[in-house]
């Protein structure tokens, strides 16, 4: 039986404002990826994501980022490799803090954002995430786009790697997204998301921006938890996923 996690951006307020519902969508997804402090999420944010994961199940991820409230996170910045490396290692172990706490841990680390973009090409910028991934713990897995130099880094470093896909984010023919600014970046349609989402899990595969129909081999899902409805859409991408004979399950 074909196997998918489900991860959702979580934990993405600060202080008196949230974004995501947190509570909800973590009786939903297997994989809770946890902002750090840098692009949303604060101390006590952190400490209640960490809480409620660990009490239902799910897996903790750190979303680690460029520091970037203001931006969200999704603002290209060029930031000196060892000090990106530091700072990631800093955003993974301010939430291990939490996770333990809960009686958990970091069971793997996701880039944000522009970060997340940037480590697909940039060697010098992946390499930074890699090394601040090791400083914080020697095998932590590390989520990201198939193909991406992060993950090639990763693997030649010894860090376990999987392999992440979006059902709500249009495709390159390459295999990588559409950058947010252009239109059609965002997929808005709730079938479609779903269909897009069995189809990801079950044939490895998703119409591109183009038309044209690419491989996109992943193990995890990502599920965005900031867009309007998101609690009914990972409900029923779920639901669709398990109908159509998917196992969905935790990859760390």
């Amino acid at each position: 039986m074909t196997a998918i996690d489900l991860n959702a951006d979580l934990g993405e307020g600060f202080g008196r404002w949230r974004l995501t519902d947190d509570e909800q969508l973590l009786s939903v997804v297997t994989s809770a990826n946890v902002a750090c402090g840098f692009h949303a999420g604060d101390a006590a944010t952190m400490r209640r994501v960490c809480e409620l994961a660990a009490a239902r199940g799910v897996t903790i991820g750190a979303q680690v980022s460029y520091r970037d409230l203001a931006g969200f996170g999704r603002r290209a910045m060029d930031v000196p490799p060892a000090e990106l490396a530091a700072e990631v290692a800093y955003q993974i172990g301010a939430l291990e803090v939490f996770a333990r706490a809960a009686g958990a841990r970091v069971a793997y680390v996701k880039p944000h954002g522009a970060l997340y973009n940037r480590v697909v090409h940039d060697e010098d910028q992946a390499a930074a995430v890699v090394d601040g991934a090791l400083l914080a713990e020697a095998s932590l897995p590390v989520l990201g786009l198939p193909g991406s130099r992060l993950l090639e880094l990763a693997g030649k470093a010894g860090l376990p790697t999987v392999t992440e896909a979006f059902a709500d984010r249009a495709y390159t023919d390459a295999g990588t997204l559409v950058p947010r600014g252009r239109e059609g970046a965002v997929v808005s349609d709730p079938e479609t998301v779903v269909e897009r989402s069995v189809g990801l899990a079950r044939s490895g595969s998703v119409i591109a921006h183009s038309g044209a129909r690419i491989r996109v081999r992943a193990r995890s899902l990502c599920l965005h938890g900031d867009t309007a409805g998101a609690v009914d859409l990972a409900r029923r991408v779920r639901e669709r996923l398990v109908a159509a004979g998917v196992r969905v399950e935790a990859f760390a």
